[in-house]
């Protein structure tokens, strides 16, 4: 297995990158190809790590792309004109399969407008989406969509609850993941046009999907072990990834805070070491990767824009794991069949009688 990243994406690169890939090297058994300015990227593992990243190990190669995608370019523009970038030069060496997926952190709306544009949608995939992870009570849960698709329809909260379940299924080994609606409140009449209209759609078809829906479910409720999968438009789900992610943040350092307050703080915190340190781990979104961007032809992993080493060593381990449970052919052999054309017929044909 090859893994495709790109060491110019993210506010920390390249340095985070390299430092991320020195470690999770270790771990995985894949290959790993940093895609992007080589004298520079040769330059930082020297002076960072004190040698060369061939001599950390004889998996880890570069592939010399000239230029970089930023944060403030206009994503389709740049993925035209950026042809050298490191991510489109990264999106083209896995679409020739020169690679088994690509993980980059750099600009969100170029790298879902590449995974689009030259990797390609699975058929039958009206919209891709993100499916990010987070810590729940006794597990994790998907948030999906956490941030591609800010403008969504029935049939695209329908598709991403079908991908998460497929996802979940064939990666976390949940064989019949519990399917959540995002909203305001848990009754069916709850909630814009858009989430009114889905989760007729979810109630009406969930079964012959193969989705176990348990309905409507609120922000605070979804951390507690009762849903393994948040559905949500892609504005809705950023701003409660982000919000769940500053909350993470508030929790460490109050904490942290409380227990250095004073001497006697301190001593009675030492008994306790153990438990906080679990606690702050799972508290950490660092500890469960990128997003999968999920109803492309590939494997693609969007990083977090700020990710460090760890995260990135996180996102390395968790793209291999990805690309062995074969999640992504799993997609598009359900979504290419001929019986999935027929019922995705049948489901327009239905949408048209809620929106009337």
């Amino acid at each position: 297995m090859k893994i495709l990243l790109d060491a110019m994406g993210g506010d920390n690169a390249p340095d985070a990158v390299i430092k991320g890939v020195a470690k999770a090297i270790k771990d995985i058994e894949a290959e790993v190809v940093l895609i992007g300015k080589e004298y520079v990227i040769k330059e930082r593992a020297k002076e960072l790590l004190g040698r060369d990243l061939s001599e950390i190990s004889d998996r880890i190669s570069i592939h010399n792309a000239e230029e970089t995608i930023e944060m403030e370019d206009t994503p389709t523009q740049a993925i035209k004109s950026k042809k050298d970038s490191s991510m489109v030069v990264g999106f083209n060496l896995l679409k020739e399969d020169q690679g088994d997926v690509f993980i980059s952190a750099g600009n969100s709306g170029a790298l879902l407008t590449g995974a689009t544009l030259l990797v390609g949608r699975i058929k039958g995939i009206d919209r891709p989406a993100l499916a990010g992870i987070l810590p729940s009570y006794h597990g994790r849960l998907v948030l999906m969509d956490c941030g591609a698709n800010t403008n969504c329809r029935p049939l695209n909260l329908l598709q991403f609850a079908q991908m998460a379940s497929i996802y979940m299924a064939n990666t976390v080994g949940v064989e019949s993941p519990r399917i959540g609606l995002l909203n305001i409140g848990t009754e069916e009449t709850k909630g814009n046009e858009l989430i009114r209209n889905s989760y007729q759609l979810l109630k009406k078809y969930a079964k012959e999907l193969n989705i176990n829906f348990i309905g409507n479910i609120e922000g605070r409720e979804a951390f507690l072990g009762e849903v393994d999968v948040v559905i949500a438009d892609g504005f809705t789900g950023n701003v409660f990834l982000k919000t769940v992610e500053g909350l993470g943040k508030l929790v460490k350092i109050s904490l942290k805070e409380s227990m250095t307050e004073n001497i006697f703080a301190k001593i009675g915190a030492v008994p306790a070491l153990p438990s906080i340190k679990r606690f702050a781990k799972t508290m950490d979104y660092k500890e469960y990767g990128g997003a999968l961007f999920l109803g492309v032809k590939k494997p693609v992993v969007k990083a977090h824009g700020s990710s460090d080493e760890k995260l990135f060593e996180f996102t390395i381990k968790q793209a291999e794991q990805f690309v062995n449970h074969k999640a992504v052919d799993e997609l598009k052999s359900i979504y290419e069949s001929e019986l999935n054309k027929e019922k995705l017929d049948e489901i327009k044909q239905y949408i048209t009688t809620l929106e009337v």
